[in-house]
């Protein structure tokens, strides 16, 4: 019998029914271990000697791999074939080797895409493991674990509300707040156009003014509205006839077939997907066999592949959309390895693969590869000038048509951010007509800021870098997601005050590993590793020699010294120079005081010099006239019974208010739905809560009404209903109060616990098992079942865009980390009661070696 593994259930499945008998083929789920998350799990003083550890969740399926390994043959190590995949067969190798179940003949194998041809060639050509692929991925890992396990003690201890820093996310952060910062640098500039509708034989057409006074116009040369309607004037007055007509043609070659980032880039803006859903879809699409690997930075098709696509083209359309010879592409993108294909269908005669999700996926996929191979468009540009009488005045046309579509019939590339370049027809003109003119518009314009990064943008931007990998964008991305760097606002990114925050920090403290030309030269380094040009253990080293001391100098600081030094580096952005010339550090409460950066227990704020006199503070917020509009604590009045002053605040979680100082202070948060004004009325009010409402009738315990974490509710007896509004916390009287406990012990009118619930859609069978598929919702959330196994939904999909596909890959998931049934021991009979055996005393363990 001969073992292979490989990374997913979807995929064994359908490679052992390619093998046949003789082979059993598992899964390994991805990775089985990696460096635990202490200190100590690489140890820079041993040469970089790493401690790697089991994932716990699969224990199960290592056990399933090693019982089937001791009765085997052969282990073929089948695994993704990228660095990754190899590092997963290498850690697989190691842990059998550990459990002494390894197989005297292991090899290494991979394919491109899961076909029959495709693995049964793979099987015909063995290989070992790459040595050099899995010491670029040993040095990466350990690098990205010194940097996490290194830079992250140190910001939170020196920068209150941090989470923590990475190597490359670090910079991909900053790239969003540099792109912020310029925004707020901006300063609009006005302007205008001076635009004449014309028509010619029945067909209108616009012409924009481009020489006025016998001075040629650029885009910024009209900058008053006087200016413009004296140009709108002479337009309106002049006579234009046509002074000449260019035609040129010009060619258009289709783009190349999908790398992983334009893959990225490209679903992003035509079908909404975030790089991390459109990773997913694609995995699941190749290991059903669609399509070929889906993290690629190659740009080139096998040669039996472009011919397919140009079968196809030929079949579709007609010999001319078939260009004379086979196009062959070479990438662009900086560092690119060229290790795989790019991404392609399998097979070039299916239009269509699946549905949901990955049908739309797969049809991008499908038309941006064979587009590639099609024949270039050829369009013909047009442009036309009209004079007045004095030649003075000048409008310009411009017009595009296409003469033969080539592959924009199929297919035609999106853009980030682009201007408005629509083509527009123009009417046949020659020189001498005299087009009428029925109305002439002046237009006033802005320029505008750079916009924000989209997650294609961003992705385009990091590789054109050399930041990051293709396997690498969607988490980094998903990472600054999840930490609350970034928040993301009609498919833009904003940065967060944290991520700000953090941006600076390591900017003036860490300034060389947040800049982009080092990051890229590291990335060359690491894969120098890849490629057998660089020792790994001596990449980490000269890492380490100016890391560590770096980070140990900062690490010497006062917290203080910090926050004065990110005070200084900040200025420009938490106080910009005011119109008026007055002081931007100037407090706006006592107007004596000055305004400086602190530090807090929940992060950066901005306090008054004069403080306890002067207890003006505002959030850390987004700089500028936006800051401004906090003006700090907001005195509300005193409570008559104490005599304390009541204050509006703002904190951490949002505004509050505030009754007395110190420890023995009292807050309550502002609810939303608050009814009506805040005032001194009804601060008290929410002061004062919890409310009873009285004792319940039955138990005679007390019966109160507040407002907590999840909103306002009900509390009696160590049990809660949940009440619609604040002002029903106010309102609730004891027989609303009774009946709405009593209505939520039986469950609101819901399903009682072990009651079957109706499901929020039946998604169909399970692809593999059969097993039908719903999804239902629960306690914590939407989740998919098979009626054995549940499988919650990741906040990355949305129940209405779940498709079959993906809830089968969450179950099948759920399934493999879940323990095995039945595996639990029985609880053994005591034996017969015998005398105690003495007991041996235990060895002392010995010391583990500091290179393990």
């Amino acid at each position: 019998m001969q073992l292979v593994i490989v990374e997913s259930p979807a995929k064994a499945k359908t490679i052992e029914k390619y093998l046949g008998a003789d082979y059993r083929v598992l899964a390994s789920y991805g990775h089985v271990r990696d460096l635990p998350a202490r200190d100590g799990s690489v140890d820079p003083d041993a040469g970089f000697a790493m401690e790697w550890e089991n994932y716990a969740d699969k224990t199960r399926q290592l056990k399933a791999i090693a019982d089937e390994a001791k009765h085997a043959d052969r282990l073929i190590l089948a695994t993704d074939p990228d660095r990754e995949g190899e590092a997963i067969s290498w850690h697989v190798q190691e842990v059998l080797r550990a459990k002494k179940a390894l197989p005297k003949d292991v090899q290494r194998v991979t394919f491109n895409a899961i076909t029959k041809p495709a693995v049964t060639a793979a099987m015909a050509a063995p290989r070992e493991l790459d040595t050099d692929l899995i010491d670029a991925y040993r040095a990466r890992r350990a690098l990205d674990y010194l940097v996490g396990f290194t830079l992250s003690p140190v910001l939170w201890r020196k920068l209150p509300g941090a989470k923590s820093a990475g190597r490359v996310q670090s910079v991909a952060l900053r790239l969003i707040v540099d792109r912020e910062r310029e925004i707020e640098k901006f300063v609009a500039q006005e302007y205008w156009s001076v635009i004449a509708q014309m028509e010619q034989d029945g067909t209108p057409f616009a012409a924009r003014l481009v020489l006025w006074k016998g001075q040629k116009l650029d885009r910024l040369s009209i900058g008053k509205e006087g200016d413009a309607l004296a140009a709108k004037a002479d337009v309106e007055a002049g006579k234009f006839t046509v002074q000449s007509v260019e035609t040129k043609p010009a060619t258009r070659n289709p783009p190349p077939p999908f790398t992983t980032s334009t893959l990225q880039q490209e679903a992003a803006r035509k079908l909404g997907f975030s790089a991390d859903h459109t990773m997913r879809i694609a995995q699941g699409l190749y290991e059903d066999g669609a399509i070929t690997y889906m993290r690629t930075d190659g740009v080139q098709m096998d040669g039996s592949a472009i011919s397919a696509a140009r079968k196809a083209i030929a079949d579709r359309y007609d010999a001319h959309y078939v260009p004379d010879s086979p196009r062959q592409y070479q990438t662009k993108a900086k560092n690119a390895q060229e290790a795989h294909e790019a991404i392609r269908p399998t097979d070039f005669g299916k239009d269509r693969v699946g549905g949901g999700d990955h049908a739309r996926l797969y049809d991008l996929i499908w038309k941006r590869a064979l587009a590639s191979q099609m024949a270039s468009a050829r369009m013909e540009r047009t442009t036309v000038e009209m004079a007045d009488g004095t030649g003075r005045t000048v409008l310009r046309a411009t017009g595009q048509v296409v003469m033969f579509p080539g592959f924009l019939a199929l297919y035609e590339e999106g853009t980030d951010d682009s201007q408005d370049e629509e083509a527009r027809r123009l009417p046949r003109l020659r020189e001498g007509d005299a087009p009428a003119k029925k109305a002439v518009d002046a237009e006033q314009h802005f320029t505008q800021p750079p916009p924000r990064f989209s997650e294609a943008s961003l992705v385009k931007r990091m590789e054109e870098l050399g930041i990051g990998r293709p396997s690498t964008y969607a988490s980094i991305i998903k990472t600054l997601k999840d930490r609350n760097y970034v928040r993301v606002e009609k498919n833009r990114f904003f940065a967060e005050e944290s991520g700000r925050l953090v941006t600076a920090f390591l900017e003036r403290f860490f300034e060389k590993y947040v800049g982009f030309d080092y990051t890229a030269e590291l990335e060359e380094e690491l894969d120098d590793v890849s490629g057998g040009r660089a020792q790994w253990q001596a990449v980490l080293e000269a890492f380490w020699r100016d890391f560590k001391p770096r980070t140990a100098e900062v690490m010497e600081q006062q917290p203080s010294a910090i926050t004065a030094e990110l005070d200084q580096f900040l200025a420009p952005y938490l106080f910009p120079d005011k119109a008026d010339g007055s002081d931007p550090r100037l407090c706006p409460k006592c107007e004596a005081g000055k305004l400086a950066l602190r530090g807090g227990r929940f992060g950066a704020f901005i306090a008054c010099s004069n403080y306890p006199e002067c207890k003006y503070t505002r959030r850390f917020a987004q700089g500028g006239e936006a800051a401004g509009e906090d003006s700090g604590p907001e005195g509300l009045g005193k409570d008559p019974v104490t005599g304390l002053e009541v204050e509006r605040k703002s904190g951490r979680f949002g505004p509050y208010i505030q009754l007395g100082e110190g420890k023995d202070a009292k807050r309550a948060s502002i609810p939303k739905d608050l009814p009506g004004e805040l005032d001194l009325e009804w601060a008290l009010k929410l002061l004062s809560l919890p409310r009873t409402i009285g004792n319940h009738p039955e138990t005679g315990e007390p019966i109160t009404a507040s407002i907590g974490r999840y909103g306002p509710y009900l509390a009696h007896g160590g049990k809660y209903a949940r009440l619609q509004s604040t002002a029903e916390v106010f309102e609730t009287g004891m027989n609303a109060a009774v009946a709405k406990l009593a209505d939520a012990a039986a469950g609101g009118g819901r399903p009682q616990r072990g009651a079957a619930r109706a499901p929020l859609k039946e998604l169909g069978n399970h692809p593999r098992t059969e097993a039908e598929i719903k999804l239902m919702e629960g306690r914590y959330g939407p989740y998919v079942t098979d009626g054995e196994t549940n499988a919650t939904l990741p906040k990355s999909i949305t129940p209405e865009a779940l498709t079959l596909e993906e809830a089968a890959q969450l179950i099948d998931a759920r399934a493999a980390a879940a323990p095995a049934k039945g595996t639990r021991k029985a609880p053994t009979k005591k034996a017969a009661a015998k005398p105690a055996a003495k007991k041996a005393p235990a060895k002392k363990a010995a010391a583990k070696k500091k290179a393990e």
